[in-house]
């Protein structure tokens, strides 16, 4: 269909983008096969970083086949796009922050490339492999990421070795060739958290010398048509639209440096854990470019952004957004397009507070006491147990998934609310008042949800001792 042939579409353009970077990037030094003479020194062991451990992965992934093979193709054309702009890195000096954007197109798209491949492969046997991959691709965005480009790569390695550890789990007595694979695709993330310690400690080294860096294609006759006005800060939730209809859509989802097309379901995928770098509050330098922008499937359809060249200026300052435990308590405030907040180290005598955050997904691993959602606008909620209560108050289109257990969930004064139970959580007590547009689902075994209204309309009557309210079913 054409959706086919979007993405056949698309692997052409990267083709041609990629040899043409590669063919830019040798300079007089180097050869057109890319031997190393004259080759920077961090090309070389990145090279080396190729024959190893990637040629490894990609070996195995050839061996089983199917949706794993060319996974893996896609994989190796992200990585040798990242080689080019090594090659230009080590032969310029830096270019301006947009047409470094530019040059970072071919890698951010490769990511999505990547990523919708797992999207729309949700029914493969190996989907397990595909989401691991998926989950850790845009650690090939370090480039991007200063003054701490390792441990970034760490969060994304740590993010497939969820999917990784089930492959394990399923193929460890059974098939050597599954673990070998694990392995292998490990290994390059590892390996290139030691190439970036070497090479590029806080972010990706350019040389001092030589001409600065200029956008890719700005001689090449197949040149892509000029990028629009740049969107707003931080514009993944607003680009994850499965169809860009204008060419505001294209110029938005075009500069977004790692958005995903998104085509999923579960508000749990793409969730990434948010090391103090990226916390605008421990991180200044952030709060200028809008913060990295994560990718990953959104919860909630976000308004289109206006296909204005700057947001409106700021007419009072903004509150800091936080994401800090105070004693005993995780407070998560003024969090704005935030799809990837992860609260993973809990304590059961902890509650979390989340007060004033809007287009953002936050997930809580482990047992704690209490969630509150205060004041929040398309919020996606994932946790594991809870052993008190979540109070969702003063909020709108909020999306609540319980993994494990929680007796009690509150909602307050909020229009839109779907609580996804788990199957262990089936004997939740919901209760609402003054709420509207709420929804409870329960899980199928086939793992879909069937959705439930909560009733908004009751009857009173007196019936000569008390008053008995029942729910009116209002016929649609």
């Amino acid at each position: 269909g054409q959706r086919e042939v979007d993405m056949e579409r698309l692997v052409e353009r990267l083709e041609v983008a990629v040899e043409r970077l590669e063919t830019m990037c040798q300079g007089p030094g180097t050869q057109g096969n890319g031997s190393p003479k004259g080759l920077a020194q961090y090309v070389q062991a990145f090279d080396a970083l190729l024959a190893g451990p990637v040629a490894e992965y990609i070996k195995i992934s050839k061996d089983i086949g199917g949706d794993v093979q060319k996974h893996a193709e896609m994989v190796h054309a992200g990585l040798m796009s990242e080689r080019a702009l090594l090659v230009t890195a080590s032969q310029r000096q830096q270019p301006a922050e947009n047409t470094f954007s530019s040059l970072l197109k071919p890698i951010s798209e490769h990511i999505q490339l990547v990523q919708s491949f797992r999207e729309k492969n949700r029914g493969s046997k190996l989907f397990n492999h595909l989401s691991a991959v998926s989950e850790s691709i845009p650690a090939l965005g370090w480039v991007a990421m200063a003054p701490k480009p390792c441990p970034y790569v760490k969060e994304m390695t740590d993010a497939a070795m969820f999917y990784t550890n089930r492959i394990l789990k399923e193929y460890k007595d059974v098939d050597k060739k599954q673990v070998d694979w694990v392995k292998a695709y490990l290994s390059i993330w590892t390996e290139l958290q030691a190439y970036i310690k070497e090479h590029h400690t806080t972010g990706l080294t350019w040389s001092k010398t030589g001409p600065v860096a200029t956008e890719v294609g700005k001689s090449a006759a197949a040149a892509p048509p000029p990028p629009g006005p740049p969107p707003p800060p931080a514009p993944a939730p607003a680009n994850l639209s499965s169809s860009p209809s204008s060419a505001c859509d294209e110029a938005a989802s075009r500069s977004a440096l790692f958005a995903q097309i998104n085509r999923g379901e579960g508000i749990t995928s793409g969730l990434r854990h948010v090391s103090d770098d990226m916390k605008t509050h421990k991180n200044p330098a952030l709060k200028n470019q809008g913060g990295p922008v994560r990718s990953g499937p959104k919860p909630f359809t976000a308004p289109k952004p206006a296909c204005n060249a700057n947001p409106s200026p700021k007419s009072s300052p903004k509150a800091p957004a936080l994401l800090e435990l105070e004693g005993k308590k995780w407070r998560v405030e003024n969090q704005e397009n935030a799809p990837g907040l992860v609260i993973s180290d809990t304590e059961l005598k902890q509650v979390v507070y989340v007060f004033k955050c809007t287009n953002s997904t936050l997930q809580i691993k482990g047992k704690i006491n209490s969630i509150t959602l205060d004041n929040c606008k398309k919020l996606g909620l994932v946790f594991d147990d809870v052993v008190g209560i979540v109070e969702i108050i003063n909020s709108r289109d909020i999306k609540v998934q319980v993994m494990g257990k929680v007796p009690t969930i509150s909602i307050n004064k909020t229009d839109g609310c779907h609580v996804y139970l788990s199957k262990g959580s089936l004997d939740c007590e919901v209760v609402s008042a003054k709420s509207s547009e709420m929804n409870v689902l329960i899980p199928t075994d086939g793992g879909d949800f069937t959705e439930f209204p909560v009733p908004e309309q009751f009857k009173t009557v007196w019936n000569g001792q008390k008053l008995v309210t029942t729910v009116t079913e209002i016929a649609g």
